[in-house]
């Protein structure tokens, strides 16, 4: 069985009766967590066995594990700061800068993989233009360059631990003020003013990027569809300019930046015909139930392959990691990157 191009959730802290009969439909080739699905790393390596033990190949398990505001598992793992306090030590000392964001990529990463799950949707490589509320402080840095040489060093990190990156939010959420989980986002300028935006991506994928999410963002002089539903964004200038060879997601089908492109049904098709490989389908059991039923395609191997890279490397040991000097030290440069910095007073004269 090949992994289908389809990616759910899964109701609570473990499988029950649906859960199983539904992942278990070749439509569906991976599986995302949320907070709701999690109470403790035993409990977790305890539910992603039960996800691998399912299926072979194996499912895919991921999660969105970035730090900061969006971080789905707290208790008993490191508090991870938001990309921006990377980018503000980059500011002061580049090479602390770069090898901060290495530690991160690695100990979210590492912490990850100890409990068996697959990959993170991260790095976030939108750039700051201090407009988008949902991306904020989640971006590195407002430069394009600082972005791409933190996201380089970050997903060296990733790979490090033995996790590969998907890089989000292509082609950039950062200039548009509209939240895509709740609306559809506009940007209104000429593709020839969005290289920026592409700079992070062309590093990243010179450096063997294995995965990118897909926005739900309108770009109306580029293409009438959001970018995560276009052929011209995703064939042309991913694929096509840019040469990207890993795996094609789609944001998630189910948020309202997609919704306004017809029922769930006519969004996948669109997003597979656009070049997408996964469609993620979150919060939302109905949808993915129309999709199982009418959603009619043939296997892909292509696309199994290119999913299939980004299938964790190894699984360390859980109290091995914890008790590790790099783990030790990564999580000690982490905490002194998010304490605030100290106050120095001078003397008038």
């Amino acid at each position: 069985m090949t992994l289908g191009p389809l990616m759910i959730d899964v109701a609570g802290t473990e499988l029950g009766a649906e859960d199983r009969e539904l992942l278990a439909h070749p439509l569906v080739g991976s599986v995302i967590l949320f907070t709701r699905n999690y109470s403790d790393p035993a409990q977790l390596q305890g539910l992603v066995a039960q996800i691998h033990a399912l299926r072979s190949p194996r499912l895919l398990v991921a999660v969105d594990h970035e730090g900061g505001r969006v971080q789905r598992f707290r208790n008993g793992f490191t508090p991870l700061p938001p990309l921006r306090l990377i980018g503000h030590q980059f500011d002061l000392d580049p090479a602390a800068g770069l090898d901060l964001a290495r530690r991160h990529g690695w100990l979210m990463a590492s912490e990850l993989l100890s409990c068996g799950l697959d990959f993170s949707f991260a790095p976030c490589v939108d750039l700051d233009y201090g407009l988008s509320e949902i991306i904020g402080d989640r971006a590195f840095h407002s430069r394009a360059a600082v972005v791409g040489e933190l996201a380089v060093a970050y997903v060296h990190g990733m790979r490090d631990a033995g996790m590969g990156a998907v890089a989000k939010h292509f082609p950039g959420h950062g200039a548009v003020v509209a939240d895509s989980h709740l609306a559809l986002p506009v940007d209104r300028r000429e593709y020839s003013d969005l290289g920026d935006e592409l700079t992070p991506y062309r590093r990243l994928i010179d450096n063997k990027l294995p995965g990118v999410m897909v926005a739900h963002i309108l770009f109306p002089r580029v293409d009438g569809r959001p970018a995560s539903l276009s052929r011209r964004w995703i064939a042309g200038t991913l694929r096509g300019e840019l040469r990207f060879s890993g795996a094609v997601f789609a944001d998630d089908l189910s948020m309202a930046g997609a919704a306004s492109f017809g029922d769930i049904l006519a969004r996948a098709t669109q997003a597979l015909a656009a070049g997408c490989d996964v469609l993620p389908v979150c919060n939302s059991r109905s949808s993915v139930l129309q999709l199982l039923d009418g959603l009619d395609i043939a296997p892909d191997p292509a696309s199994h392959l290119r999913q299939a890279g980004l299938r964790a490397h190894a699984h360390p040991d859980r109290a091995a990691l914890l008790a590790s000097e790099h783990w030790r030290a990564c999580r000690e440069a982490l905490e002194r990157c998010a304490q605030p910095p100290a106050l120095r007073f001078t003397a008038e004269s």
